[in-house]
């Protein structure tokens, strides 16, 4: 009998996780800024992490990819150019598992819409 080479038992182990249903749950976010004016230091808390961005102009989008650990509502946190007024907002809650779209829409007067399209919690 030969022995089996590093590679084919890489390769092995590599089908061996393909076919025993590896599935990473992910949530596509796009932050849009409908505020009529550029913003700084937005930051996007959800279920132990976060992500934000220095500055998103008036118009712009942000997309950012993540994956919740953990169970917990969504906050959003902002500067509103010009008048350096600190906006702080918080969303629906999220939970691990939970995968699909969502949509958080900055609007004048510190007014945020979330448009979630996820799966259900579990």
């Amino acid at each position: 009998m030969k022995p089996v080479s590093k590679a084919a038992a890489l390769c092995g182990l590599a089908a061996m996780a393909l076919m025993s249903g590896c599935h990473s749950y992910r949530i596509d976010a796009t932050v849009e800024n409908r505020t009529g004016k550029s913003i700084q230091l937005l930051e996007v808390d959800y279920p132990n992490a976060s992500f934000g961005v220095d500055a998103l102009s008036d118009g712009s989008d942000y997309h950012y990819r993540f994956q919740v650990q953990g169970r917990g509502p969504i906050k959003v946190q902002y500067t509103e150019g010009g008048t350096l007024t600190v906006h702080q907002v918080t969303g629906p809650g999220l939970s691990e598992r939970q995968e699909g779209q969502l949509e958080i829409v900055l609007l004048p007067g510190g007014q945020t819409q979330f448009h979630p399209k996820l799966t259900p919690e579990r």
